[in-house]
């Protein structure tokens, strides 16, 4: 017996033996596959809350990336070659849209690419955070930011490029097939997307500063409803935000400057002003800056926007100085002048009593603050000094709330004793480095919405409540209030350069509305060039087709398994 159960067990065990050699066998893939437990890959790099947590910070960083930090030249475009601004670089041919809007420029696949990353790591979140074994709470917050952000990329692809394809999960292997869809479809899927985030965001005052609220959606969802021609439904969006007890625009002086000089407009862009936790009821989405924060990245477009002013040269009596010792904080910092207004948004656009006009806004005139040169303390523009100095790049008139003013004590200049450098006339000394605004930076702020629901007004054909809008935003800065007959798309253009100069998008707008053209043609087709002449500019080289931008080519080129088709205008 003994024998006989000795040799039971050992065919037994050979029989097992066999099964598990065969069932492993069948999956040799499974059998050979590393589980990798102490690094992230592919498969478990979005597991925890942490992990969908720092997928969600990815998309904040990259709309900063996409805006403030994306090589100049792609940045910028979102601001020149419009009725706003032009490059004044005019050797590097930044002026004309014949050199620059071409399907082979940087600037055109920089905006596609960085746009489509932004898309593609919100359907990541997307794709993967359905299978996870999160709370259902913490899915749908996750859920509702990636689909926020999603609608966000795809708004500024669709305003800039039209139809575009609609990717709306995550792509695990390599792509050759992209077609596109129509812009409608496009801002159909933001609408859809939108739509389903809303109910899912927390209102704006339970959400920390920086991150996406219930009103912020609903913001972007009423621009996707002008877009999409539903009007009804963009005034509901917008009234949904501009009627949430905790918005209201800021009427009355606030914050850290509020005992100097100006306006409840101009202190919205003081620093430490822009949050909801500075007591700014008007911020809807607010771009988070800290300073010696190696992960947070600056706005460099004071640096691109302020005139070169620190080297201009006048003589005086026969002494030759530059007129002004060097740059200053209270000039804004260091300005490399790329980026110059045009003489529309300076001069045309504004009227008496405009407080968005004001000298502390709009600097049109410094004093000369070199002691050496006998015109010291004299206005630089007034007192005619001014004809001494180019007109591209050395002087024009800036922009204060790009520069916001401010400038950390880093980078004061000192001397050996290490006391801070000052000009006569008590202007801080700063370094060359001294290029950023140095401030947090509104994305969307409720002053919009009102401009928002006005267009929607104006499409609908109701110019009263329309002007009743803009009469917000107006009155608060004391500008004369509009009438309704005064009231068409083209004076709601006008009033959102007079209000979010340098914070909007420009470019997008202008795309979205198909005024680009129109309006660069009329604005920004010449200006005055270094020996008084009239120049030409963007407006002179633009053409009809120009209000889409063209596909990039490299785009084109490596799809190679379907046709990704080519705005008209651009085929050849």
């Amino acid at each position: 017996m003994e024998g006989k159960s000795m040799n039971w067990i050992k065919k037994y065990a050979i029989v097992m033996m066999l099964t598990l050699i065969v069932f492993t066998s069948c999956n040799e893939n499974k059998f050979l596959e590393e589980d990798s437990l102490s690094i992230y890959t592919a498969q478990n790099s979005l597991e925890t809350s942490s992990d969908y947590q720092a997928a969600v910070n990815y998309l904040y960083n990259r709309v900063m990336y996409l805006i403030f930090q994306m090589n100049p030249d792609s940045r910028f475009a979102f601001w020149y070659g419009t009725d706003l601004a032009f490059c004044s670089c005019d050797v590097n041919k930044l002026n004309t849209y014949e050199s620059t809007m071409i399907p082979t420029f940087s600037v055109v696949s920089n905006m596609w690419r960085y746009t489509y990353v932004i898309v593609n790591q919100a359907n990541l979140i997307l794709t993967r955070i359905e299978s996870s074994d999160l709370e259902e709470t913490e899915k749908d917050s996750y859920r509702a930011e990636a689909l926020f952000f999603r609608a966000f990329g795809y708004r500024i692809l669709a305003n800039l490029f039209g139809g575009v394809p609609l990717i709306l999960e995550e792509i695990t292997t390599p792509r050759r097939d992209f077609v596109r869809t129509t812009r409608e479809e496009v801002y159909t899927q933001c609408k859809e997307d939108l739509t389903e985030a809303i109910p899912l965001l927390a209102n704006i005052d339970k959400v920390e500063d920086g991150k996406i609220s219930k009103q912020v959606a609903q913001h972007l969802l009423s621009e996707i409803y002008i877009s999409l021609g539903d009007y009804d439904n963009a005034i509901n969006a917008a009234s949904a935000v501009i009627d949430y007890p905790s918005m209201a625009l800021m009427t009355t002086r606030f914050g850290s400057k509020a005992g100097e000089k100006g306006s409840p407009f101009s202190d919205l862009f003081k620093v430490d002003n822009q949050n909801r936790s500075s007591g700014n009821t008007e911020s809807l989405w607010v771009s988070q800056y800290d300073y010696l924060n190696v992960a947070s990245s600056n706005d460099s477009r004071c640096w691109v926007h302020l005139p070169f002013y620190q080297n201009i040269t006048i003589t005086v009596d026969g002494v030759t100085t530059t007129a002004f010792k060097g740059v200053t904080a209270e000039k804004g910092g260091r300005g490399v002048a790329w980026m110059q207004p045009t003489a529309h948004v300076c001069d045309e656009i504004w009227e008496q009593g405009d407080l968005r006009n004001a000298s502390y806004l709009i600097v049109r005139d410094v004093q000369i603050d070199n002691d050496a040169s006998p015109a010291y303390g004299k206005w630089f523009v007034a007192d005619g000094y001014s004809v001494q100095a180019n007109r591209v790049r050395n002087w024009f008139p800036f922009f204060m709330k790009v520069a916001s003013g401010y400038v950390p004590e880093d980078y004061y200049q000192t001397d050996s004793n290490g006391d801070y450098l000052l000009t006569g006339l008590g202007e801080h000394l700063v370094t060359s480095s001294a290029n950023s605004s140095f401030r947090d930076l509104y994305l969307f702020r409720l002053a919009e919405t009102y401009l928002l629901r006005a267009e929607a007004y104006i499409d609908k054909g109701n110019n009263t409540a329309a002007a009743a809008d803009i009469n917000v935003v107006r009155a608060r800065s004391q500008a004369p209030l509009a009438d309704a007959s005064d009231v068409n798309m083209d004076y709601l253009l006008d009033e959102r350069l007079r209000e979010l100069t340098f914070e909007e998008l420009r470019m997008c707008t202008l795309c979205r509305m198909g005024k680009l053209v129109e309006r660069t043609q009329k604005y920004n087709s010449t200006y005055v060039a270094n020996n008084g002449s009239l120049a030409e500019s963007s407006g002179t080289s633009i053409e009809d087709y120009h209000n889409l931008w063209p596909i990039p080519y490299s785009e084109i080129e490596r799809n190679t398994d379907a046709t990704l088709e080519q705005n008209p205008g651009y085929e050849n």
